[in-house]
């Protein structure tokens, strides 16, 4: 667990600052760099203190989220998919699977969830991953797609079928059957470790199925995608907040027709709107993360439109960056260029815009019809 001396954002800073560029560039993350974020309790700030973790709020860790998304979108992704494990140990693990794993994970261990496969991705009822029980034993056999930081994790928790639901199993990676293929040259998040993971007849313990039995699917599925969403929409908050800040500096120094390029009306046009849409999201951060900390009912709602926003304003934002830095942020190196390739991803992951949209139309529909 972090020393309470130092404040996570500290260690944060002190971690990541002025090396994420070196590791796009590498599509890795250094394996020391990522123990160490989870030694420090970083990438799962969500578990109590009394299994080793930060026991940070939503809002809390969500502020974390995005402080580390503004350095480094990779390393934030990791923290994501190692939050979601997290959370399920949490709300649906038996109380020796918590104490087993989760102080594992708040001393430099890591876990990350496998959930989409190549024909279901938004609709996880297309899951074809079995997980299968018989006596003391369980069997996945299945193949899942752009796993989040599967290349560092010892652990991979895995969404399945089985004959009376679903089911979660905590899969060692490097157990018989498992192969795992890294996603060569990603669009954005380079050094987040996605990759391609098939499970071959892998034979487990019964003891390795989260909670012990079958869930109904659509509450594994709501309750895990709701953190996954939150957790996307603080690093989607990072990101804007990145661009915004390299997009006013850089507004202050360049002179162009003997001014700086702030004082000319179409780029404070540009500025305003990177200010309006950084306020816009934090509100709908903040509104989602209280609403979650209240086991309010209203949290799953706001939570999509948390993260529709999030990917929208952030994609927009880095675009807008892009426009005001212009040949200072066209190439690799740039906070602002790699911006621009992470936040298109966020537009597609836990949740496409598409899907969030018939989502928001339904809680229109119900609200204001």
């Amino acid at each position: 667990m972090a020393d309470d001396s130092i404040s996570p954002t500290d260690i944060a800073t002190e971690l990541l600052a002025g090396r994420a560029d070196a590791w796009d560039h590498a599509c890795e993350l250094p394996s020391g760099v990522v123990r160490a974020l989870g030694a420090r309790g970083l990438l799962s700030a969500e578990v109590p203190r009394t299994l080793g973790g930060l026991g940070f709020t939503s809002q809390a860790n969500g502020e974390l989220t995005a402080h580390i998304g503004a350095i480094c979108g990779s390393t934030r992704s990791v923290m994501t998919s190692q939050g979601i494990a997290a959370w399920a140990l949490q709300r649906f693990g038996t109380d020796a699977q918590r104490e087993e794993y989760l102080p594992q994970l708040s001393a430099g261990e890591t876990m990350c969830v496998a959930f989409s496969e190549a024909n279901a991705g938004s609709d996880l009822t297309g899951v074809r991953t079995t997980i299968s029980q018989a006596d003391e034993c369980a069997l996945v056999q299945g193949e899942k797609v752009w796993v989040t930081g599967a290349h560092y994790a010892r652990w991979i928790l895995v969404f399945g079928h089985c004959s009376k639901g679903a089911a979660l199993a905590i899969v060692p990676a490097s157990s018989p059957g498992v192969q795992i293929e890294r996603v060569n040259n990603p669009l954005g998040c380079r050094a987040a470790g996605h990759a391609h993971v098939r499970f071959d007849g892998v034979r487990l313990a019964s003891e390795e199925i989260l909670g012990g039995r079958p869930l109904p699917s659509s509450l594994l599925i709501s309750a895990l995608l709701t953190y996954g969403r939150i957790s996307v929409a603080w690093g989607c908050l990072g990101m804007l907040r990145a661009c915004l800040a390299a997009s006013a500096r850089h507004a202050a120094t360049r002179t162009t027709f003997g001014k700086p390029i702030s004082e000319h009306q179409l780029i404070r046009r540009h500025i305003a709107e990177l200010y309006v849409a950084e306020r816009s999201l934090t509100a709908a951060c903040e509104r989602a993360s209280r609403l979650w900390d209240e086991k309010s009912p209203e949290h799953v709602c706001a939570a999509v439109l948390a993260k529709y926003m999030g990917g929208r304003y952030a994609a927009r934002g880095a675009s807008t960056g892009l426009q005001i830095l212009a040949s200072a942020a066209a190439q690799d190196g740039n906070i602002v260029a790699r911006a621009y390739r992470d936040a298109k991803l966020m537009e597609i992951i836990e949740g496409s815009n598409e899907i969030s949209q018939l989502m928001l139309a339904d809680e229109a529909m119900a609200v204001w019809a």
